[in-house]
This record gives C-alpha cells, sequence and structure tokens, in this order.
C-alpha cells in the first residue's frame, strides 16, 4: 500500500509509525473512542451525583460531597490520560513497538 503521510506529520513523532490511511484511520477511532469514553464516564458523573446531592440535601445531611470528590478524581485523571496522554504518543508508541517485538520474537522461534 502506498504511504500517504504528510510532510506536516513526517516530524511529529506521535505520527512517525503511522505511515498508511487504514493506520491513520485506525489511531482516529481509537482516540476518538477514547474521548467518547471520558464523555460518558463525565455525563454519569454528572447524572449520579445529581441524584447523590438531592439525597443528601433531602436527609439534611451534606454527605454527597465525599463520593463526588473520589469520583471527580478519577474522573480528572481519567480526563488527563484522554486528553494529555492519547495513544499515539511517544510512550504509547514504544510500548507498542516493545510488545510486537515480544510477539514477533516468541511466533519466530528460530
Amino acid at each position: 500500500m502506498k504511504s500517504t503521510r504528510s510532510p506536516r506529520y513526517a516530524s511529529n513523532p506521535a505520527y512517525s509509525a503511522t505511515s498508511t490511511d487504514d493506520e491513520l484511520e485506525r489511531l482516529a477511532r481509537k482516540r476518538a473512542g477514547a474521548r467518547m469514553g471520558w464523555y460518558v464516564h463525565a455525563t454519569v458523573y454528572l447524572a449520579v451525583n445529581a441524584v447523590l446531592a438531592t439525597l443528601s440535601m433531602a436527609t439534611g445531611r451534606h454527605w454527597a460531597i465525599f463520593p463526588a470528590l473520589g469520583w471527580g478524581l478519577g474522573l480528572m485523571l481519567h480526563g488527563l490520560s484522554v486528553w494529555f496522554a492519547l495513544p499515539g504518543g511517544a510512550l504509547h508508541e514504544r510500548l507498542v513497538q516493545q510488545e510486537r517485538d515480544r510477539l514477533a520474537s516468541q511466533r519466530d522461534p528460530w
């Protein structure tokens, strides 16, 4: 298959291993899926914590802040991993390459 890599991406390490349209499509779908997962996570966080806050106010105690803070920390970490360490970054590519090399060495016993 012919390489269709744009010169604009040639110097970007995130795109150095991505040389075909199929690979670009796969990477784009993976990144979009990761972002969609975060949006779903954030929506569920808001909905559940709204219900918990309502229950908390109805009982006269303000306990809903604790699950909101704990889950909020998890949501923040999830967001950091999605928005700032997306697959395709240098670390991710190195780990993928290491795994490819390991699998290739297991497949070829000679």
